[in-house]
């Protein structure tokens, strides 16, 4: 028996001194300390377990690993920049414990035996718990169709080994733009799992690159991303995933959310159809296009950042409640190939191991509550992909992580555990020193 003694315990409901009970890999108790009878209880506890292990840990934060349900660990086939061994690593540090993989990799997995060849991969590599989403094509709909529903019996591959669908609504890594009418309505007819949308026009992001290498040749400034992965590609992508979703009462997740008017578009969705999931990523509640100058294609991703007006807006849907949770979009390219012209520089951000600091630096800075951190971090992505695990509550898997609120820390790139080794949060200050992780009750 492990015994968290007197941490402050975060949950989306509550945030509170308490003591917490670990057995068998579970959370066997949760005790606050304004209960009446807390003092009592954890002396009886204490006396009856007299070979439990105890961590006195106040003055300390606890809360539950975090899920991130939208990463790209590159593995297999681009593993000269990372893997899922130093993803998962990078993760575990920025106290993120379960990860769903996407499937834009080489081969993709957009059929079972990817699917099942990526599951062997992350037995072996992976140090936090992974899954993985398998991608949609133009052609095989119909086949995603059967296998969310009944597996595949000859890989062996289950429903339960499926996390979600990942439609592309845009241009991706990879041949997996969805653009026909009849697949995209047999995807969203989806029920037995989330449907995962990137939303972006593809046919406006040609038109504005077009005109911008017109201007520029190749060496288009990067501030200029901002106006070719435009907000009109974002809205006019983003109306039609949501249209569909109220049409075939879908859970859709719209994915890494960068504008104002997808926030209020979502807002809108969700009172007709509630299952609708709004994510955003750490990226656009953090960076805005003032951010270009400085850091050029280190802050080129797709959807690109927008401005400071978004910026705040996500950040007021953050503290609201009307984002759901947080996907990093973990994204890692090697130097060498981001410090490239602009039309060579590939789109994609390593910020995993960011993710909790940045979250509870907002936090203070905009006073927003730790229970809305609890919720975003892990709670709502663990009730949407059925996990048990993602809160602090009996019986769930005790995935947690022990952090120190007064402490702050300068982001250095010798720290990052990512293959590629480094991050656009380098020099940053941020709050929130995680010191102990655990999963499964195990110290890591």
């Amino acid at each position: 028996m492990l015994i968290l003694h007197r941490p402050t315990i975060v949950t989306s409901e509550k945030v509170g001194t308490g003591t917490i009970v670990i057995e068998d890999g579970l959370i066997r108790e949760v005790l606050y300390a304004d209960a009446e009878d807390y003092d009592f209880r954890v002396s009886r506890l204490m006396s009856a377990n007299p070979g439990a292990e105890i961590h006195d840990l106040e003055g300390k934060h606890v809360i539950a690993g975090g899920i991130d349900a939208h990463v790209h660990f590159r593995d297999p086939g681009l593993t000269h920049k990372a893997d899922m061994y130093t993803e998962s690593r990078a993760a575990l540090a920025g106290g993120v414990t379960t990860v769903f993989d996407m499937p834009n990799t080489n081969p993709p997995t957009v059929t079972p035996q990817a699917l099942k060849d990526k599951i062997r991969l992350a037995e072996e590599r992976s140090v936090v718990k992974t899954g993985f989403h398998i991608g949609a094509t133009n052609t095989n709909a119909e086949m995603i169709c059967s296998l969310v529903r009944e597996g595949d019996p000859e890989t062996g591959v289950t429903s339960d080994d499926i996390a979600g669908v990942k439609v592309f609504m845009g241009s991706s890594t990879g041949n997996m733009l969805v653009d026909e009418g009849s697949a995209l309505n047999k995807l969203f007819s989806i029920k037995e799992k989330p449907v995962l949308v990137h939303c972006e026009d593809e046919q406006t992001i040609r038109e504005n690159l077009q005109t911008a290498v017109a201007r520029y040749g190749e060496d288009i400034p990067f501030k200029e991303h901002e106006n070719i992965r435009s907000r009109k590609a974002c809205i006019k992508s983003s109306i039609k995933a949501l249209e569909l979703a109220i049409k075939h009462g879908t859970r859709l997740v719209l994915c890494h959310i960068s504008t104002k008017e997808e926030i209020e578009m979502a807002r809108a969705a969700k009172s007709n159809n509630p299952g609708i999931i709004a994510e955003t990523s750490c990226n656009y509640l953090w960076f805005s296009n003032e951010d270009y100058p400085r850091l050029g294609s280190r802050v080129k991703c797709n959807p690109s950042v927008k401005s400071p007006d978004d910026r705040q807006a996500l950040r007021e849907a953050l503290a609201s409640g009307l984002i759901d949770t947080i996907g990093s979009d973990h994204a890692p390219h090697l130097l060498a190939e981001k410090d490239a012209v602009y039309t060579k520089a590939p789109s994609g951000l390593p910020s995993i191991q960011q993710t909790l600091p940045v979250l509870l630096t907002i936090a203070a800075q905009e006073e927003i509550p730790l229970t809305r951190i609890a919720a975003v971090f892990s709670e709502n992505a663990a009730e949407l992909y059925g996990l048990n695990r993602g809160k602090i509550a009996k019986g769930r898997e005790a995935d947690l992580v022990v952090f120190d609120l007064k402490k702050e820390f300068t982001v250095r790139a010798e720290d990052q555990k990512s293959k590629c080794g480094w991050t656009p949060y380098e020099g940053e200050t941020l709050k929130g020193v995680i010191e102990e992780i655990y999963i499964n009750g195990q110290k890591i």
